[in-house]
């Protein structure tokens, strides 16, 4: 059992769920024999070293190393703790995660944290309609009751105490609002709510939990114009965008997604039918916000102000980019007229106009020479120097393939420089190929029983592999007697229950062996390395014997064993254990 999760329901799970589908929702792959293949998600490759494959359940990428189960791909791609994984697999297949055993939750269960930050939120809710000010606020924005429920805005009132009287009944829910940041302290040591008279946005994780809130004052005089709960087991802003899972509610398949600067422009594209956007939360774009709105879409807009300061956030969003443009990935920068953003634009203009700003955004590429070509004399031959000085580095960050290639003739079309970078090796060779080499035959039977579990429920007992001496013999053992008592176990399966043994490393190791051959022949290789196993353990006992014998006296009994393994003429297979 990992945590509270059974490992009896680890096992349904991974019957239930296809590792081809798990993947292809998230990256594009293509049939290559029996498996499929694609550039690997976790580093920039031009050509596809990424494999998956569908009779193991298991992928591997023989260009970085990455390995695993769906639940692996899930924690890797998605970064997911394990039970977050779990859970994101159990609800794609409509099973329920169960809780066992243990009264204290694990480390990484924070179940009482989410508990308490969706109580925050519904007392939150509770509290807008007892404001005249906060409703006449929202009648003022143009916020209808669909829109006010779908994001759950409520208001924090006035005092310095309405949340701990609602939530903070004991010392285990004081503690847990001090650690969701619900609260804060003065230099005196006295608590108070962090959040009075704000108008409330709960900030959800990709799983639609309330993770933070966002508060926005009523009258600009009263300041901050934004606060934000501040970093916690839960929260970690520089990671997260408000409004991420209202976007995905909406769409199946989302082609392009917008960055806007505050929390109202948001909730005001969804509201006027353009549920594609989202925010930071008070933090300029961060490479970890690129690369969660990549995979959320291929096409990311990034609307900013048209002053200076949205200008420099631009910059750093474009700079935060350039890493993850991997081919079919664009950027495009739409800034806006000086006073407008894009909840005024969209009362003036409506849906339609504002699509068209959209439509009409500057490319990555243009607004990238634009930018550093604004001071530069263009005519002048130091000028274009200085231009490929500044364009080179930041050309480099980009992923080997295509849109960096188009970028380096666009340099030296623009300033006759070339745009020369060291060549990636890992990037530019071939992805090696499995080859066969010549294995132990206890990795090759484990090897093969992870391809074929079923295998195990022939192996006769006792085995008599078991007396060589060797490694790997015991664990090869524990495999089949764990294989023969679940009867239909997949090798994913199998190779999760030893998830938190020493051995598990070495087992996803094994599993991106290649095995060759139909399932007739793995099984016959499978047994025929048994019997070579026994037969190895027989010279070594043969050996043994004769050894001792050499030195000492052996009993009746060694001596009948001796005389019998004497006359067993052995054919023995290569070892190179």
């Amino acid at each position: 059992m990992r945590g509270r999760i059974p490992d009896s329901f680890i096992d349904e799970l991974l019957a239930r769920v296809d590792i081809v589908d798990v993947i292809e929702r998230r990256v594009p792959l293509k049939k290559a024999g029996r498996e499929w293949t694609a550039c690997c998600p976790f580093h920039n490759e031009r050509s596809p070293s990424f494999y998956v494959s569908p009779a193991k359940q298991f992928f591997h990428c023989f260009g970085c190393g990455a390995h695993g189960t769906a639940i692996k791909f899930l924690m890797d791609y998605e970064r997911l703790e394990f039970p977050d994984a779990i859970e994101e697999l159990a609800q794609a297949v409509g099973l329920k995660v169960p809780r066992e055993g243990g009264n204290e939750a694990p480390r990484e269960d924070k179940t009482d944290l989410y508990a308490l930050l969706d109580s925050a939120a519904r007392w939150y809710q509770g509290e807008l309609p007892k404001s005249t000010e906060a409703k006449a606020y929202c009648k003022k924005r143009g916020l209808d009751a669909q829109t006010i429920e779908r994001f759950r805005i409520g208001w924090a009132p006035a005092g310095y105490d309405g949340i701990m009287k609602a939530l903070g009944g004991n010392d285990r829910r004081m503690q847990l609002l001090n650690e969701a940041g619900m609260v804060a302290s003065n230099e005196r040591g006295s608590k108070y709510d962090r959040f009075r008279e704000r108008l409330m946005f709960p900030i959800l994780d990709r799983r639609g939990r309330v993770i933070a809130f966002g508060g926005r004052v009523l009258q600009a005089e009263q300041g901050p114009k934004y606060l934000n709960s501040p970093e916690t087991p839960l929260f970690h802003k520089g990671r997260e965008l408000f409004a991420l899972w209202q976007v995905k509610q909406a769409n199946s398949n989302l082609q392009r997604i917008v960055v806007v600067e505050g929390y109202m422009d948001v909730i005001a594209m969804h509201q006027a039918g353009l549920p594609i956007a989202v925010a930071t939360l008070g933090t300029a774009t961060t490479p970890d916000h690129t690369e969660v709105l990549f995979r959320a879409a291929p096409d990311v807009v990034f609307c900013f102000d048209g002053d200076r300061a949205g200008r420099a956030a631009a910059w750093k969003a474009l700079e935060s980019a350039l890493p993850r443009l991997r081919d079919g990935r664009q950027a495009y920068f739409l800034f806006l007229p000086d006073g407008e953003d894009p909840d005024t634009l969209i009362r003036k203009e409506g849906k339609d106009g504002f699509e068209k700003r959209l439509k009409a955004a500057t490319p990555l590429s243009e607004y990238f020479f634009g930018e550093l070509a604004q001071d530069v004399d263009m005519g002048a031959l130091d000028g274009r120097a200085r231009l490929a000085e500044r364009a080179r580095p930041l050309i480099a960050r980009l992923p080997d393939g295509a849109f960096r290639d188009l970028m380096a003739q666009e340099l030296e079309k623009r300033s006759g420089a070339r745009a020369t970078f060291e060549p990636d090796v890992q990037q530019r060779r071939p992805p090696p190929r499995p080859v066969n080499v010549q294995r132990s035959l206890v990795r090759s039977a484990i090897a093969l029983l992870l391809v074929q579990p079923g295998m195990a429920q022939d192996v006769e007992r006792p085995y008599g592999f078991l007396r060589l001496d060797k490694p790997g013999v015991a664990l090869l053992a524990d495999l089949i007697e764990t294989a023969r008592a679940r009867p239909g176990i997949n090798p994913a399966m199998l190779v999760e229950h030893y998830a938190e043994r020493e051995e598990y490393g070495a087992l996803q190791k094994l599993m991106t062996t290649p095995v060759v051959g139909d399932a007739s022949m793995q099984r016959r290789e499978f047994f025929d390395a048994l019997l070579h196993m026994e037969q190895q353990a027989a010279v070594q006992r043969r050996e043994f014997l004769t050894a001792k014998s050499r030195a000492s006296a052996l009993d009746n009994a060694e001596k009948a064993e001796l005389r019998s393994l004497m006359g067993i003429r052995v054919q023995l297979r290569r070892d190179d254990d």
